[in-house]
């Protein structure tokens, strides 16, 4: 198993998932989510939009199967939505879908989200409907297109690793689209799985949708695909106003202020809330130098938490490894 195929199978645990929420922001979570409430995720945005940088927001959540759960999800993401209205932040919401009661009840589904886009919308409020795994992009897809038919403050991501994300692309391009690599182990019959092809692929729906496109977030770490998207944006004369780089809360925060301080419209995504282990995992899978992190904030506050012993331990024998 590799590294990323590691992180990726944590992410999927439930059992550590849930053990994970006893034990706060530790492991080293903290620098990659923005707290675990609504007055603190206020706070760091503020923080970031004092930089000239606005920011999307994504109330966390895993692994939910009861109706109740969803529920909350929503009124929590309702009270996200009424916070950043009353404080006049820059900043949109990012949601999941299936935190709101995808894999329980498409119906159900469609409520919940219904409730919180027309909120939003109420208040001039942007919501991106983030993508998950394959079965339920579909799905997700369907939300977006039957929602969009009372309101036009919704887009959401396509993913490049995935076959059909050229056709996607076409489809949407009348939407706000955040290009992503993607962050799912993925079987081959439906996506790419080397970086090359990835990269590929993302390189070209970047191009075709800020040629072609309403709006395009162009979101990666990678600097050589930033300094290619700067380029073509300059040698196609694409306005400003119709794209922007957007980067994970806590990653190439030098990078972020840098981007901003050009003048480019800049986008963090800040996550914040208890339900923070599937996400950190998963960002660990994209970018495994962050193992030191992990090994560091386990030690350094002596966690014994299964969740710590296992992602260290095999992080220690990578390491050893290597050496």
């Amino acid at each position: 198993m590799s590294l990323k195929d590691f992180f990726i199978a944590l992410s999927e645990n439930q059992f550590l998932n849930n053990n994970a929420k006893k034990y706060g922001l530790k492991m080293g979570a903290a620098s990659v989510v923005a707290g675990t409430n609504i007055e603190e995720v206020i706070k760091s945005i503020k923080e970031l939009n004092s930089h000239g940088i606005s920011c999307t927001v994504d109330n966390l959540g895993e692994f939910v199967h009861e109706r109740s759960e969803a529920t909350a999800a929503k009124e929590q993401i309702l009270a996200v939505i009424e916070a950043i209205h009353q404080n006049g932040v820059d900043a949109h919401i990012s949601l999941k879908p299936s935190q709101l009661g995808l894999d329980i009840n498409y119906d159900f589904c469609y409520e919940n989200l219904k409730e919180i886009v027309a909120l939003a919308d109420d208040y001039d409020i942007f919501v991106n409907f983030d993508m998950e795994n394959y079965d339920r992009l579909q799905p997700s897809f369907d939300l977006l297109e039957e929602l969009s038919v009372d309101h036009d403050n919704i887009g959401t991501v396509i993913q490049a690793y995935f076959f059909r994300a050229k056709e996607d692309i076409e489809k949407f391009k009348n939407y706000r689209l955040r290009i992503v690599k993607g962050a799912y182990k993925e079987p081959g019959e439906v996506a790419y799985q080397t970086k090359e092809d990835i990269d590929r692929n993302y390189i070209e729906l970047l191009e075709y949708h800020l040629l072609n496109g309403k709006f395009t977030s162009i979101a990666t770490h990678d600097h050589n695909i930033i300094n290619h998207m700067k380029q073509f944006i300059a040698v196609h004369d694409i306005p400003k106003e119709k794209y922007e780089f957007q980067m994970l809360y806590g990653f190439r925060r030098d990078m972020q202020l840098e981007l901003a301080k050009e003048g480019y419209n800049f986008c963090t995504y800040v996550p914040f809330g208890q339900d923070w282990y599937g996400y950190f995992m998963r960002r660990l899978a994209e970018r495994p130098q962050n193992i030191e992190l992990v090994v560091k904030q386990v030690f350094n506050k002596r966690t014994n938490t299964i969740i710590g012993v296992a992602a260290a331990g095999f992080a220690i024998g990578r390491l050893t490894k290597r050496k």
